[in-house]
């Protein structure tokens, strides 16, 4: 799955545009490298989002394309 939808499916970042542009920024890296909204996420990456002055770092949990707002949190844990 794309880095952007999977960051909008789980609803670290709520809008897919905005998660586009956190990645063409450079806030988002992917197993410690900078990656772009293509990018490909599986089960295991680890995922590191630079808000502001802030960090939230989060482990792929499972990957899918819906879920509902309830379970969204089932798809990655917090590091």
């Amino acid at each position: 799955m794309r880095l952007d939808k999977f960051l909008k499916v789980s609803r670290l970042i709520k809008r897919r545009t905005v998660a586009n542009e956190a990645c063409d920024g450079g806030r988002v890296l992917v197993n410690d490298k900078v990656a772009k909204a293509s990018a490909s996420v599986k089960e295991g990456d680890v995922i590191e989002i630079q808000f502001g002055n802030k960090s939230v770092r989060v482990e792929v949990l499972d990957v899918q394309e819906t879920v509902k707002k309830e379970e969204a949190k089932e798809l990655f844990r917090y590091l």
